[in-house]
This record gives structure tokens, C-alpha cells and sequence, in this order.
């Protein structure tokens, strides 16, 4: 029954991804915790889901012509350190603190897409385009760097391989707009950039969770990836014949749903 339960959340957390393009492998914490395992495996087991997830669709978005690699891997490599300090302190924190960080994330999360569906909503669309595509550091034919900009992707990406690292999730929510503002490109370049960079960090986080003994149920976690995998691909046909406005409404309604409930669990738990 739990392998059954496993396949079917996978092939949900899927379909979010594949028809919503992204935010549904933070489901895989709350679902493996449903399914029995402590939170600090959930984050562990979640990395799994996370990084496989991410690498499909990179590859996907590659065989469409997509320019991903450079970027992204360039961005993912200066996040690796966040990941594995993000990866340490995992294991160094009570669970019910890593709980409660995680559900504070999942109503940060909820919120923020909701207000990109009312801004979407009301506010006109504006141009994607590229805002530079210099290099940020070069030394040829002389050396030169833009300081500012350099620093600023080494803020950001640390910030988003923190937060692979401890909670266990990929914040494509936060490595889209990260994208956006460190290295200056397009949000339709950066959303297929992101699924490199969170591929990375991913492995990086998990490296260290598992070197630090962290092991998860390791059926339940190949299930759900497998079943989420599967999930994805349908999703991209579903977001074919369905309006997406209404998927991200259902499910921005489901990650606050999920955020209140695991709240209400950890917040008890603290004491």
C-alpha cells in the first residue's frame, strides 16, 4: 500500500512539473513524510526526486534547441559550495527545526505564486529579453571582470545551494528570478537554465547527506522519482489542451494547503 501510495503522489508531483513547468518537487518532502519517513530522509529522499526530475527536463529542453549547458552549469558549479554548507547543517539541527523551516518555505512559496498569478492577471506582459550576455569575468585578449555582477551571482547562488542543501527542494522559484537578476537573461531562458542548476546543486547536496549516513527508504524514493518522471511527461500534454492558469491556481491552493498542515504539525513539535 505504501509503494502504491508512493507511485500515485509521484505521478502528481509529475504532472505539476511537466504541465506547470516547475514547483512540484517540493512535494516530495510532505509526501514522503506522509509516507513514513523522518525529516531529515524526506529532504534526503527529496534530493533524489529533485535532481533526476531536473535532469530529465534539462535533457528534454536541450533536445529542443535550448542553449542550457554554460550558463547553468557555470551558475550550478558557484552554488555547489551552498549546497554542501546547506547539506552539513541539515544534519546539525533538530528535525523538528528543519520541520518548521521547511513548512515556513512551503507558505513563502504559496504566496509568492499567488502573487505572480494576480500580477499576471493585472499587470500587461512584459518583452522577454536579454539583458547582457558579456561575460562576467574574461581573460582574453586582457583580463577583466564586472566586480559588481560577479558578486552578486556568488550571493545568489550561494543563497539558492543553501536552500537545496538544507531543505531538500530545488527553488526553481528562487533560481528563475536568481537567474534573471545575476547573469542578466531572459525569464524563458532562465526557467530551462534553472533545471541545470538545480540538477547540480542537487547532487551536490546529496553527496553530502549521504556522507554524513542519512539513508532514506530507498524503494519509496526510486517509486516516487520513477512514478514522477512518468508523471512529467504526461503533464506536457496536458498543459496542451488545458488553460494553465487554472493548474497553477489548483495548485498554488495545494501548496498552501500542505504548508498549513505541516505547520500545524510542526509547530507542536517544537515543544
Amino acid at each position: 500500500m505504501t509503494l502504491a501510495l508512493a507511485l500515485v503522489a509521484g505521478v502528481l508531483i509529475g504532472l505539476s512539473l511537466g504541465a506547470l513547468g516547475g514547483g512540484g518537487s517540493i512535494l516530495a518532502v510532505p509526501v514522503l513524510l506522509a509516507l513514513g519517513e523522518s525529516p531529515s530522509h524526506a529532504t534526503t529522499g527529496s534530493l533524489v526526486v529533485v535532481g533526476v526530475t531536473s535532469a530529465v527536463g534539462a535533457v528534454a529542453a536541450a533536445r529542443r534547441g535550448a542553449s542550457l549547458p554554460a550558463r547553468g552549469l557555470a551558475f550550478g558549479t558557484v552554488a555547489i559550495g551552498g549546497a554542501v554548507l546547506g547539506g552539513h547543517a541539515s544534519t546539525r539541527v533538530p528535525e523538528p527545526v528543519l520541520m518548521l523551516a521547511f513548512s515556513l518555505l512551503m507558505v513563502v512559496v504559496g504566496t509568492l505564486m499567488a502573487l505572480r498569478q494576480w500580477r499576471a492577471r493585472t499587470q500587461p506582459r512584459a518583452d522577454a529579453r536579454v539583458l547582457s550576455d558579456e561575460p562576467i569575468i574574461s581573460f582574453s585578449p586582457t583580463f577583466a571582470c564586472q566586480c559588481p555582477r560577479a558578486l552578486k551571482v556568488l550571493v545568489t547562488a550561494t543563497v539558492v545551494g543553501l536552500l537545496t542543501g538544507f531543505l531538500g527542494v530545488g527553488g526553481g522559484f528562487l533560481v528563475v528570478p536568481a537567474l534573471v537578476l545575476a547573469l542578466g537573461i531572459s525569464m524563458d531562458l532562465a526557467a530551462g537554465t534553472s533545471l541545470v542548476v538545480i540538477a547540480v546543486t542537487s547532487v551536490a547536496a546529496l553527496a553530502t547527506r549521504l556522507g554524513s549516513g542519512v539513508q532514506p527508504d530507498w524503494s519509496l524514493v526510486v517509486a516516487l522519482t520513477a512514478a514522477a518522471i512518468a508523471g512529467s511527461l504526461l503533464g506536457g500534454r496536458v498543459a496542451a489542451r488545458t488553460d494553465t492558469r487554472v493548474l497553477s491556481t489548483a495548485f498554488t491552493v495545494l501548496v498552501l494547503a500542505v504548508a498549513a498542515c505541516t505547520t500545524v504539525v510542526a509547530v507542536p513539535a517544537l515543544a
